[in-house]
């Protein structure tokens, strides 16, 4: 197990350059099996998620070539349509695999998908998408069991609109036999980012980021070479971070549109931001000032992905704040090792009322969730006095050279084995 030692109470000053996006990127992973010639993604993050996406991809027979940030997948051997316990077990993402799995091989077996512990996340949604389009399904003994001797186009009307169920429909729509219409989708970003992969494969694709996707099925799709999106969340968590510390900040690679949400309440905190397309600039000055009411909403609305960041940055803003959790049971984890540090915290159900101390102080705290995680990180980075965020395995998930950028802005963070 790793840590990071912070010491705290320097100002973030300098560039950063954001990654490829997490969620993004792995949806495309997944959809690099639809075809049997080479794929090219470049710019894929180091994290952990990638890593075990890639892994699964081999395990099905695919060859991978990997560079720091580029992946080569070549899918032509792909033989296997049972994706590995063990693995899906560290990765929630896994489940886009049975979108593209059913598409390549009319059959797929995995088991219901891990990640982080922020809640049940039931993937009911993704199966009643591929029943309309006629897959049988059998769940048993902890597997959903998956087959279809022909996917045929189908409407599907969502009763939430869910980014992965959204993205699974369209990974198992785009060689079905007809035209699949997906009605309440989800309007998130990388969906558009996966429409315009599957695109530059061949696939007819229209409407992503509405809430209305028309995927009209195809024959076959060929390789192709794509750059994803830049990385939103991980930018959030940058400009979070400097305005909690103090500083100014010109994150590049997220264009502001992607998270105007968090831009406008960072505003209402009293940071000062500008934005030219993909770069945005955040100013922050003395102690910041506390927004009424956030509350986490699907796209365009306030992230889940950077609830928790910001609730560290409510902790030492001058007021009160209530943080509303929409999406997942559990993503109040953080609160309490936030408490150690000092924040004034009361959580209940659904809601958080955060009542702003002048400082936090430094503390032994845990990282028991990503977004959770990074919070911690930069709730320690404004702190006085030295942390210790202990199991950075969570972290390296979502987050690339994550220490490393943050020392170039002038964080005094360092990575050491416990």
């Amino acid at each position: 197990m790793e840590k990071y030692i912070i010491q705290g109470g320097n100002g973030l000053y300098g560039r950063v350059d954001i990654q490829s996006a997490k969620n993004s990127v792995l949806p495309l992973l997944a959809a690099s099996v639809l075809t049997d010639e080479q794929v090219k993604i470049r710019g894929v993050p180091a994290i952990a998620d990638v890593e075990n996406m890639l892994r699964i991809l081999t395990e099905l027979g695919c060859k991978i070539r990997r560079s720091k940030s580029c992946a080569v997948i070549d899918g032509a051997n792909a033989v296997s349509h049972e994706i590995p316990a063990r693995l899906t077990k560290e990765l929630r993402s896994s489940v886009f695999m049975l979108g593209s799995v059913l598409t390549r091989f009319h059959r797929a077996k995995i088991s219901y998908p891990g990640g982080c512990d922020i809640g049940l996340r039931p993937i009911d949604l993704h199966l009643f998408g591929l029943k309309r389009m006629g897959v049988k399904i059998v769940e048993e003994n902890g597997y959903v069991i998956c087959s279809a001797e022909k996917l045929k186009g189908a409407d599907v009307l969502l009763d939430f609109p869910s980014v992965g169920a959204t993205e699974n429909i369209m990974l198992a729509a785009v060689k079905a036999e007809g035209v699949t219409v997906v009605r309440n989708a989800a309007k998130e970003p990388e969906i558009i980012d996966l429409q315009n992969f599957l695109n530059a494969m061949g696939a007819k694709v229209r409407g992503a980021g509405s809430s209305t996707v028309v995927i009209e099925g195809v024959k076959r799709l060929h390789g192709v070479e794509y750059e994803p999106m830049g990385d939103r969340i991980e930018a959030g968590t940058f400009l979070i971070g400097a305005a909690i510390c103090g500083g100014e900040i010109e994150t590049k690679g997220v264009y502001a549109e992607n998270i105007a949400a968090l831009l406008h309440k960072l505003r209402e905190n009293g940071c000062k931001i500008y934005t030219k397309n993909d770069k945005i600039v955040l100013q922050s000055r003395g102690r910041l000032k506390s927004v009424d009411l956030v509350e986490t909403t699907p796209f365009p609305g306030f992230p889940t992905d950077l609830q928790a960041q910001y609730a560290s940055l409510c902790a030492t803003a001058q007021g009160t704040s209530i943080v509303v959790e929409n999406l997942f049971e559990t993503r109040f984890r953080y609160a309490a090792e936030l408490k150690r540090m000092g924040a004034d915290i009361t959580v209940r159900g659904r809601a958080a009322v955060i009542r702003g101390v002048e400082r936090l102080h430094g503390a032994l705290v845990t990282a028991n969730d990503l977004r959770g995680g990074a919070a911690l990180v930069l709730a320690a980075l404004g702190a006085e006095g030295q942390s210790s965020v202990v199991d950075l395995s969570h972290i390296d998930r979502g987050y690339a050279d994550f220490e490393y950028k943050l020392k170039k802005l002038g964080a005094k963070i360092k990575r050491v084995r416990v």
